[in-house]
């Protein structure tokens, strides 16, 4: 077997193992190795020619095709070897080189190989750079445009002011995130998953805006959305409410620092408007997702309103015509307070009560709305109110040691939040929304009122809390039936404490 021929089997094997590790780890390499493939394609045509010609006698071509024989192996070598480095190696150790910058070193790589065959063979490689330099000259002047984008292309790559993987803003407004700086043009997926081709030398020539990129450094970007409230309501108190609804929790997608704000921005704008203008400004993470992320924002600030009793602004355009009819608003009382009494019922805490009792408690229901994601109640934090949930479910989690545990898994008719109404004590445990939630919150004035006037029915209450502490909260599974019994009736009589230090029974 000839030298030749081992070179051709060689080159053979590394070009099909680099195809099926590329394939295998780097599919999206598979362009540079169809270009080695088509390298070594011409090199085993072109080393079958040279043997045809030294077959047939002709000696001189074959010397010629020689030539190129030994300058396309090289290039196959070379194509190979850019492969393995920049596609495989590179990935293994997580380094990222922009496509350009590899392309430069292989050429560079092509251009030495091809002096060193040139100089092998006698040729006098300096003239043959020189007649193509005359050629490049005149093909200058005929393809400025294209030389000026890939001269942009590399300036690009060169100062490092744009990256692969940044999100700009074009001066027509679109937005996007550059997915490949090439030669030509640098290619940009916009959130429609559509992409733009924008040449290299127009991004040089025009101001483009790096989106989350601050101190030469990557940084959250700062988004805005826009509510109205007409001017019933003092901006502070809506402020206070927005805010502690967007910071008391996190919201999926939206950096914790810096912290989310509320500003009251505008009041009558252009003397039409008959509300106050607020932004919400938070600041995102991933700005492929920032409709969904706008979307989580305002679905916690519209709950936190409700929550607040401050309803969205009424276009000024609208035209209200409102009629006071006192039967039709004592229907709607008694529907709210049927509605109430009908939630109470569902509570298993509240069963010694009779009729009058739950109704005197379901004059003190007040409804509140929890987004996805937010804290109903917040552990340590002192808040006299049970929430009746009527409407989706929640996680109890308990922190310690910077750690957190899931206690349990509530889903609508429940109750929270009962130590705090009952004893006053701090919150156990978070209590957090994990769909939207409908609640009925109870506070401590109407509860007051109905122990107050029954003190007697606080020993059955308190046995009951005592009861649920120990199914929910914590597990006795290693204690028998006496020591359960005896560990009930210690939970009932702290509880039964509680209560009559909290009311002054």
């Amino acid at each position: 077997m000839t030298l030749e021929l081992r070179w051709a089997l060689g080159l053979f094997a590394a070009t099909i193992m680099t195809a099926a590790a590329v394939n295998r780890l780097v599919p999206a390499a598979k362009s540079r190795v169809r270009r080695s493939a088509i390298v070594f394609v011409l090199y085993a045509l072109s080393l079958g020619i040279t043997y045809v010609l030294r077959v047939t006698g002709a000696d001189d071509w074959a010397s010629w095709f020689e030539i190129a024989t030994e300058l396309l192996r090289a290039f196959a070598l070379v194509g190979i070897a850019g492969t393995i480095v920049f596609a495989l190696l590179f990935k293994l150790v997580r380094l990222s080189v922009p496509t350009i910058a590899s392309d430069l070193l292989v050429g560079i790589a092509y251009v030495i190989t091809a002096l060193r065959v040139f100089t092998q063979h006698g040729l006098d490689p300096l003239s043959a750079f020189a007649t193509a330099g005359v050629v490049s000259a005149v093909l200058a002047f005929s393809l400025q445009s294209t030389l000026g984008n890939i001269l942009g292309g590399v300036a690009l790559q060169l100062d490092g002011s744009i990256h692969e993987g940044d999100w700009i803003q074009l001066e027509n407004g679109k937005q996007g995130k550059v997915r490949a700086i090439r030669w030509r043009h640098t290619l940009v997926e916009t959130r429609d998953f559509s992409t733009i081709v924008v040449p290299n030398a127009s991004l040089l020539a025009n101001n483009i805006t790096i989106l989350g990129w601050r101190e030469m450094a990557p940084a959250p970007q700062r988004m805005w959305v826009w509510f109205n409230v007409d001017f019933r309501f003092p901006p502070s108190k809506v402020i206070e409410c927005v805010t502690d609804a967007l910071t008391a929790s996190p919201i999926e997608n939206v950096a914790p620092d810096p912290r989310p704000n509320v500003v009251c921005m505008d009041f009558a704008k252009d003397n039409r408007d008959s509300f106050a203008s607020y932004a919400a400004r938070y600041w995102i993470l991933d700005l492929a997702a920032d409709d969904p992320t706008n979307s989580r924002v305002r679905a916690r600030i519209y709950a936190a309103l409700r929550r607040a009793g401050i309803p969205l602004a009424v276009p000024a355009t609208a035209n209200l015509v409102e009629m006071h009819d006192v039967a039709h608003d004592a229907r709607h009382k008694e529907q709210d307070l049927e509605r109430n009494l009908a939630a109470l019922r569902t509570v298993k805490l509240f069963a010694p009560l009779s009729s009058d009792e739950l109704r005197v408690l379901a004059d003190g229901l007040w409804p509140a709305q929890y987004a996805a994601g937010e804290k109903i109640t917040r552990q340590g934090a002192v808040a006299h109110w049970l929430y009746i949930l009527t409407a989706g479910k929640v996680e109890i989690r308990r922190v310690k040691d910077d750690e957190t545990s899931l206690v349990a898994k509530l889903e609508a008719p429940e109750i929270v939040g009962e130590m705090g109404l009952m004893t006053g004590a701090p919150r156990g445990a978070d209590v957090v929304a994990v769909t939207p939630c409908e609640c009925l919150r109870l506070g401590k004035p109407a509860f007051e009122k109905v122990l107050l006037a029954r003190p007697e029915i606080a020993q059955e209450l308190a046995g009951k809390l005592a009861t649920r502490r120990m199914g929910l909260y914590e597990r006795h599974d290693g204690l028998d039936a006496a020591a359960s019994q005896q560990k009930h009736a210690s939970e009932t009589e702290k509880i039964l404490l509680g209560i009559k230090s909290f009311f002054g029974l």
